[in-house]
């Protein structure tokens, strides 16, 4: 069945009228006719019967009539809700954030200065690929990106965070060998920045001790502050270290850094938006290493 004869049908049904039918197509009687046969022939049923000069719905057209009306509806909807669909889409970002948290919400908040009327969704799923901007860190990211990605790599030092006490007042780099008896303080939620510094730590030669964990990095800088334990602080993205009760301590025994990796995947029929938030964020994190003589990398 073509769905042209079916709009033909539709018309005729609803007039029950050849000639006003072929009017309101904009096509000659003749034809409107010819494709209201080759519909009964393909059905294998009469759709209409002549009652005096008038046509009338046969039983089966009736039925036929009621059960097509609301489905040829929706199928002249469906390009509207396409439509609708991808504008939505394009209007709706989709962040996953593994790393770097904090300094990843200041540039949305910032941005959205910028592109008030993007949805930006915030997701923290390691096995999701339904995302359009994602940003992870390892320790020495060396992955080929897939075709449809875009990858922007940017080195981030790692310090040791002491307190500013009379044992550390002087010093301004460490040997990690020399805390393998310390009791360290970390930041709840950083797998992945934890498990880097972890795997740093059996290469120095000992395990790390975490024995206080908290989900803010201001609880982090009072309790070492506090002398509760030290602790390994990223060299931006928690946010400046501005506790005068802290010092950061440069690690000596090897170069101790972590790579933030934010990946663009073009997904949809129009990645713009994506791509000018993708953008932003590598601009603020380029800013950043810049600051601190870092080298950016893709």
């Amino acid at each position: 069945m073509e769905l042209t004869h079916l709009k033909y049908f539709l018309e005729v049904a609803k007039n029950e009228h050849v000639t006003k039918s072929a009017r309101n197509l904009c096509i000659v009687q003749p034809a409107l006719t010819q494709a209201i046969h080759k519909l009964e022939d393909e059905l294998g049923v009469p759709l209409f019967k002549t009652q005096g000069r008038n046509i009338k719905l046969t039983e089966c057209g009736s039925f036929f009539y009621k059960a097509l009306k609301p489905l040829y509806e929706d199928i002249e909807a469906l390009p509207k809700r396409l439509r609708a669909m991808a504008n939505k889409e394009n209007k709706t970002l989709n962040l996953n954030v593994l790393a770097a948290s904090a300094f990843v919400t200041d540039a949305v908040i910032q941005y959205k200065q910028i592109d008030p009327d993007l949805q930006i969704n915030l997701i923290q799923s390691l096995e999701t690929t339904l995302y359009d901007v994602s940003v992870r860190t390892c320790e020495n990211y060396d992955a080929t990106p897939a075709p449809d990605e875009e990858v922007f790599v940017c080195p981030e030092k790692i310090y040791l965070a002491v307190p500013n006490s009379a044992q550390y007042k002087k010093m301004t780099s460490a040997s990690l060998a020399d805390f393998k008896n310390t009791n360290f303080i970390g930041l709840y939620g950083t797998k992945a920045l934890g498990y880097i510094c972890k795997e740093f730590c059996k290469r120095v030669g000992f395990d790390l001790n975490v024995t206080f964990v908290s989900d803010n990095s201001n609880v982090v800088k009072d309790a070492v502050a506090g002398g509760i334990g030290v602790g390994f602080w990223p060299e931006f993205s928690w946010g400046k270290m501005d506790h005068r009760k802290v010092r950061l301590l440069d690690i000596t025994d090897a170069e101790f850094k972590r790579d933030i990796i934010v990946t663009l995947r073009r997904n949809k029929q129009d990645n713009s938006r994506a791509e000018k938030f993708f953008a932003f964020l590598t601009n603020v994190l380029k800013k950043e290493a810049s600051k601190r003589g870092r080298l950016h990398k893709r």
